[in-house]
Order: C-alpha cells, then sequence, then structure tokens
C-alpha cells in the first residue's frame, strides 16, 4: 500500500496586516520621540542642549534637577506642585458638582424654556475664552480676588464648561427614567433620586469630566498668567516660563528638568485613571 500525504497548506502571510502594525510602530515611535528628547535633553549640559543634534547626552548633567528643585524667586518646586494641585483638584471638584448638577436638570427634570437654555449653554462651547476674559477680569478685581486662587477654581463651581455638561447630559439620558419613577412612588424628590440613584449611575462621566479638568487645569498657562502675580503663588507651568527670565541667559538644562518633573504628576493620574477614562468615554459617547 503506499501511504497517501496529505498536503499541508502553507500559511500565507498577510502582508496587509504586516504593513499597517509596522505603520503603527512608526507613527508610535513618531510620537513618543519628542518626550524621549525632552528627558534625555534635561540631562545634557549647557553647551549641548542646542548645539548637539544627537538624542542621548555625552555626560550626564545631574544639576540641571539640582537647579530645578530649587525653584524659582526664592520658591520651592515643591511649593509650585503645591499651588499647582490646590488649584487642580479645586477646578476638578467645581467641574464634578456643579457639570454634574446641571446636566441632571437638563437630562431628567421638565422647566420652562429647557430645550433653548440647553442650545444656549451648548453655544458658549464655540465662544473663544478671550472673549470673556476681560470682564471676567473686572468682576474679579472688583471683588479683589485678582492675585489669588480664586479666579482660577470659582467658575467651575457655576458651571462655565460646557462641554463637560454636554458629555454627562448624553449619559444620563441613557440612564433607564423607570428609575426615577420607581424613586419617586419611594418618595423621593427630584435632589434626593439625584443623590441615591442618578449620580451613582453617572460615574463613568464624572471620573472622565474629573480626568480632561485635571490634565487641562494642570498645564493651563495663559490664565495663571493673568490673575497670578507673586512667585509664591505662582504654579509649575508659570515656573517654566519664569525660570528662563530669571538669569541673564536661557537655562534649557534646568527648564527642561522642570518640564520633566511637571510632566510626572500628570503621567501618574493619567496611569492610574486610564481605565476608568476610556469607560468614560464609551459610555458617554454612544449613549443619547
Amino acid at each position: 500500500m503506499v501511504a497517501v500525504r496529505e498536503s499541508v497548506p502553507r500559511r500565507q502571510v498577510d502582508w496587509g496586516r504586516v504593513g499597517l502594525h509596522v505603520g503603527c510602530v512608526a507613527a508610535l515611535l513618531v510620537m513618543l520621540y519628542p518626550l524621549a528628547w525632552l528627558i534625555a535633553t534635561s540631562f545634557k549640559p549647557a553647551d549641548e542642549v542646542i548645539s548637539s543634534l544627537r538624542l542621548l547626552p555625552s555626560r550626564l548633567a545631574m544639576s540641571n534637577y539640582t537647579t530645578a528643585l530649587e525653584g524659582v524667586g526664592g520658591v520651592s518646586v515643591l511649593r509650585l506642585i503645591g499651588n499647582s494641585l490646590i488649584i487642580s483638584t479645586g477646578a476638578v471638584l467645581g467641574n464634578v458638582i456643579s457639570c454634574s448638577l446641571a446636566a441632571y436638570a437638563f437630562a431628567r427634570l421638565r422647566f420652562t424654556l429647557r430645550g433653548p437654555l440647553f442650545a444656549l449653554m451648548l453655544a458658549t462651547i464655540m465662544l473663544p475664552q478671550h472673549a470673556v476674559l476681560i470682564p471676567q477680569y473686572i468682576v474679579f478685581n472688583q471683588l479683589g480676588m485678582v492675585n489669588t486662587f480664586w479666579p482660577l477654581v470659582l467658575p467651575k463651581f457655576l458651571a462655565t464648561d460646557a462641554f463637560f455638561v454636554f458629555l454627562t447630559v448624553q449619559f444620563m439620558r441613557g440612564i433607564p427614567k423607570e428609575l426615577d419613577e420607581a424613586a419617586t412612588l419611594d418618595g423621593c424628590g427630584p435632589f434626593r433620586t439625584f443623590f441615591r440613584i442618578i449620580l451613582p449611575l453617572s460615574r463613568p462621566a464624572l471620573i472622565t469630566t474629573a480626568i480632561f479638568t485635571f490634565i487641562w487645569t494642570w498645564n493651563d498657562f495663559f490664565l495663571q498668567l493673568i490673575y497670578l502675580f507673586e512667585p509664591e503663588k505662582f504654579t509649575i507651568t508659570l515656573a517654566l516660563r519664569s525660570f528662563v527670565d530669571t538669569s541673564s541667559q536661557s537655562a534649557y538644562g534646568p527648564m527642561f528638568a522642570m518640564s520633566v518633573i511637571a510632566l510626572l504628576p500628570i503621567v501618574l493620574f493619567f496611569m492610574a485613571f486610564q481605565r476608568f477614562l476610556v469607560e468614560g468615554m464609551a459610555s458617554s459617547g454612544v449613549k443619547g
């Protein structure tokens, strides 16, 4: 008997998929190169920051971080980071509280002119921040709040970020209204229904709001430059610009070292809440 050998079909290479993966890796390297350059430059000596195009330094200049930790204007970097944390935390609390209340009103309550008011709220997203900067500054100046943290935190408690209100509205509209009706039959009013039912179920949208608010507030430079004058009240972003002006020449090495220090809280915050960010954006974007 002659044994018949079965031919095993050779697995063909999906060159399209291979090309896709190679393109994704190449794009990732291009996007990560500025970050790698920033970290490497923070260890370069002063004479190599501008003159040399090499990514890796010829020798490690740890003095850049020593100078960066000293801060600016006699204010340590820990104080600068603390000021940024105070402002960012206050902004997060303000947006989470005010935007959730405003979103609950638009999504679940019935009141006169709800539709026009919601459209007006959405229209403020297209309003440039610079258009309201001067009136806001005049108001805060008359209230004696300039050169304090209040102008950077107080507006967040008034639901001024329409994007987060809209995001939370879209999520709350996907929550079954039968829950509200059941709560009403049990004797719950609007506020009790909000705090006992709607607010816990809106956790993904609220976490998304908190993450974006923290990152945007931490990286903000323009408003902090307008309202803060004294070095004791400076944030880490203001210190980066002031760090260059405190000497007769631009100290790029310490400035890049302070930039790396300023990035650490953002990276740690994002890594800690990345799972909630993806969950919140996915669930908030498909409902409504």
